[in-house]
This record gives C-alpha cells, sequence and structure tokens, in this order.
C-alpha cells in the first residue's frame, strides 16, 4: 500500500491531515457503465480545523442507477460550540499543570536521533546525495513531488 506524506515551509495552505483514498469501484456496477466515478476518501484533519469527514459515492434510491458523491462531515469546533486550543496553547497549558502526556519521553527522544543520526552523517559525508528539490514560497512544492505520484498513476489531494 502506498504511502505519501507532503511537508513543506510557506505552502499555500497549513493544515495537517490524514487522507485515506479508497481503490476505485470497479467501472461496472449492476452490468451498467457509470462513466466517470470518484474514489471513496476518508480525511482525518488534525489542524487547524479538527475533525472526520468521508466522502463516498452512493447509488441514490430508486430504480435507475444513478451514483452521486456524498460527504458526511464532523468539525469538533461546530459539535461543541468551541475550537479545540491551538498545538501550543495546549502544550503550554499541560506543561503548567504536570501533564506529560504530550510530551515525548526520553528513551522515544534517543530512539528517534538513533533513526535520524545515520541519515545526517551520510547526508554530511561524502558520496552521491539525493538531490534537494525547491520551490517558490507560496506554491504547492516542486514539480517533482507532482512528479513522483505521476509515476505511481496518482496526485496530490488539494486542500
Amino acid at each position: 500500500m502506498p504511502f505519501y506524506v507532503r511537508v513543506g515551509k510557506r505552502l499555500p495552505k497549513g493544515a495537517t491531515e490524514i487522507a485515506v483514498t479508497f481503490k476505485q469501484a470497479p467501472a461496472v456496477l449492476f452490468n451498467q457503465n457509470l462513466g466517470e466515478q470518484t474514489q471513496n476518501i476518508l480525511v482525518i484533519r488534525i489542524q487547524p480545523d479538527e475533525g472526520v469527514s468521508l466522502r463516498m459515492m452512493c447509488k441514490m434510491p430508486g430504480p435507475s442507477v444513478r451514483v452521486e458523491p456524498v460527504k458526511m462531515d464532523f468539525h469538533y469546533g461546530t459539535s461543541f460550540g468551541k475550537a479545540s486550543p491551538e498545538a501550543y496553547e495546549r502544550l503550554l497549558l499541560d506543561a503548567m499543570s504536570g501533564d506529560a502526556t504530550l510530551f515525548a519521553r526520553r528513551d522515544e527522544v534517543e530512539g528517534a536521533w538513533r533513526f535520524i543520526d545515520p541519515i545526517e552523517e551520510a547526508w554530511h559525508g561524502p558520496g552521491q546525495h539525493p538531490e534537494l528539490h525547491f520551490y517558490p514560497a507560496g506554491s504547492w512544492g516542486p514539480k517533482e513531488a507532482d512528479e513522483l505520484l505521476v509515476r505511481d498513476g496518482r496526485s496530490w489531494r488539494r486542500l
């Protein structure tokens, strides 16, 4: 199962989310070609607008075979009348109240550095290094990021 991560500074929109794109349904349903379909997508929004949405293709009731996109959407702020605190606001509150739940333990940090140190050493050492791809501020990233997905027959989901 391919897993793609897009990160960057100065992208046109700041958001953290996980989008699970389901496989395309077979083109023939009920022995009829339904034409161009849209894939079902589950999106878990982490910030800034916490929530979950599910966009899926549904057959409209009745004898005809007509499929339309339907979106189910949950927004934390809308459902509970107020938005959750910003990340640093929450972190500072937890630090002041002594709640270490969101803080990394020492063994976690050391494990992360055991993973990163060899990468950093290889990057700064002699030999071949992967090329860095730059992009203009306010764009969705370098063209190489788009090309990476095109090679796999995919495209980035626009926010």
